[in-house]
């Protein structure tokens, strides 16, 4: 097009933004200003709904800016989205500014504000909004019962806004709150409750309803009434996954196995949910048989059922088993993972008594486990307990030191390491230089670095520039981990920047931060850590 009016960008950022191509509809909306094309309210409105859907919470609170110095605040459609925009991404306080700002009567933009605080779990500020608005349709009657219905101990509180709800005049809810309803019942396990909910959800024509079906069988499986809940189930008819889970799960929980494998058996389509059911299912039954075998059919394998493998293994007595699988969840370990191998301090017990504790492979995982469970004195005697400890061995130990801030102790263990023979590798430099950072042990630790290629042809990673430039920002020398960098054979990545960032912050030094942040920012823009730190520091000089 030779001329491009506002009309032809808009329809064009419009175009990207309903074919979900919310970077390129972002990318033209810079571009278009960047041509001193003055934006207007539809493109603020499209621009600001794309920032909502795609999470751009630092490219909408630019484009609030700019919505200020155009003087479009005041339009209600412009102040919507972007009260829409803090609410979706949970910015509470950025919410309530463009709220307190509009001063308007606007039943819409009174359910967003009602819509971010329940979504920040804020009730009695989200209730507050409530008894203030100017109108309520089923939707905010809705919203609020389904928050109460989330939070903890609000269960109490949706079934009385549900009645308030029913008593206010021809008000009928919807699926969505029947939903919220007959969940909160079941977490309450108010049978009578529930059966009144039942009712109402027939006297609408809701009782097909997949949702419904699935919420009121976990209602009852809740309730322990696991019979009315298999008479709900068979009355669906071709009942869906989710609500044929709830059954397998309430059924497991009553010990009514064979009901479950019987159901479970009958599945066409099958979810890692439902294997996982099955599997505890088998496992809490005493069939640890059972689980291996659905487990090693299971196509697609979530921590979960590993998880419960894991636990299977541990408690049965299967050492090499758990550790063979635990081995699996490396990046994926949560809490449950630790608990299912430790199985408390009885796997210690387990292994003392057997001959694994002198196994390297063993012991080492023992070191680790002890280590990052805050237990350093159990880390140092299983690694006492090896017959024969290896580089992985001595270096979990180290690792564990420097977790702990024990510098000197790692530096010991090192020289040890190496009286013995063992040869350290780029794992086991990771772990000194991170000791020598957090003791601030510069001297030693940059003794360390220039070693570790001239006499053991280790050759520096990021991670390993990662940590000097710790171990010199931490110790307050700036300037030289600056010099440092510059200096790195190869480039810094937002790893090594960012030590030197959070160095600066150490030390709040303001005429280093600036120009660290704008390297990080150069590798990416969105690094939120540093936005953070830049924030604080300008806060803390009250800019």
């Amino acid at each position: 097009m030779p001329i491009r009016i506002i009309v032809s960008w808009n329809t064009m950022i419009s175009g990207y933004s309903k074919w979900w191509q919310y970077y390129e509809a972002l990318k033209l909306t810079s571009i278009m200003h960047g041509s001193n094309i003055k934006l207007n309210e539809t493109t603020f409105l499209t621009t600001l709904s794309v920032c909502a859907h795609s999470w751009s919470v630092c490219e909408g609170e630019e484009l609030h800016c700019l919505v200020l110095k155009s003087g479009f605040e005041r339009f209600e459609l412009v102040g919507s989205a972007l009260l829409y925009l803090y609410a979706s991404s949970i910015d509470i306080e950025g919410a309530k500014q463009v709220f307190d700002e509009l001063h308007s009567e606007n039943e819409l933009l009174w359910s967003l504000m009602l819509v971010g605080y329940v979504q920040c779990n804020l009730m009695s500020e989200a209730l507050d909004v409530f008894n203030k608005m100017p109108s309520r349709d089923v939707m905010v009657w809705t919203t609020l019962i389904s928050g109460y219905a989330r939070s903890e101990d609000g269960n109490e509180w949706a079934l009385e806004l549900f009645r308030r709800m029913s008593g206010s005049g021809g008000m009928e809810p919807n699926e969505f709150t029947l939903d919220c309803v007959i969940r909160a019942c079941g977490r309450l396990g108010s049978l009578r409750e529930g059966r009144i909910a039942q009712g109402l959800l027939i006297k609408y024509g809701f009782e097909f309803d997949q949702l419904i079906a699935s919420a009121l069988i976990e209602f009852y499986c809740d309730c322990e009434a696991i019979d009315e809940a298999k008479r709900v189930y068979d009355w669906m008819g071709k009942p869906g996954l989710n609500a044929s889970n709830s059954l397998i799960g309430g059924l497991i929980f009553m010990g009514r196995i064979v009901d479950a494998e019987f159901i479970f058996g009958r599945l066409v389509e099958k979810n890692p949910v439902s294997y996982n059911l099955m599997i505890k299912g088998y496992a809490m039954s005493g069939q640890a048989e059972e689980s291996e075998k659905l487990f090693n059919r299971m196509m697609e394998r979530t921590i979960v059922s590993l998880n419960t493998v894991i636990s299977v293994y541990s408690r049965n007595g299967e050492i090499d088993k758990a550790l063979k699988l635990f081995e699996e969840t490396k990046g994926e370990r949560n809490p449950v993972t630790w608990n299912s191998i430790m199985s408390g301090e009885l796997l210690h017990a387990h292994v003392i008594k057997t001959p694994f504790e002198s196994n390297a492979y063993v012991g080492t995982f023992l070191v680790d486990m002890f280590s990052k469970c805050g237990s350093i004195s159990n880390a140092q005697k299983s690694f006492s307990s090896i017959s024969s400890p290896n580089v992985a061995a001595w270096t979990a130990l180290i690792n564990g030191y420097a977790h702990h801030g024990l510098g000197s102790k790692a530096i010991l263990l090192f020289e040890e390491m190496l009286k013995q023979g063992a040869v350290p590798n780029g794992a086991t430099f990771v772990g000194i230089l991170s000791a020598c950072g957090r003791a601030g042990l510069v001297d030693e630790g940059m003794k360390f670095f220039h070693l570790m290629q001239k006499c053991y042809g280790v050759t520096p990673t990021l991670e390993h520039y990662a940590c000097v430039v710790y171990l010199l920002g931490r110790s307050g020398h700036l300037q030289e981990a600056e010099e440092f960098i510059k200096a790195m054979p190869i480039e810094a990545d937002g790893v090594v920047w960012g030590a030197l960032l959070s160095a600066c912050r150490f030390w709040t030094k303001m005429e280093l931060i600036g120009s660290v942040a704008e390297k990080i920012f150069n590798l990416d823009p969105k690094a939120v850590s540093a936005h953070f730190i830049l924030s604080n520091m300008h806060l803390i000089l009250g800019k």
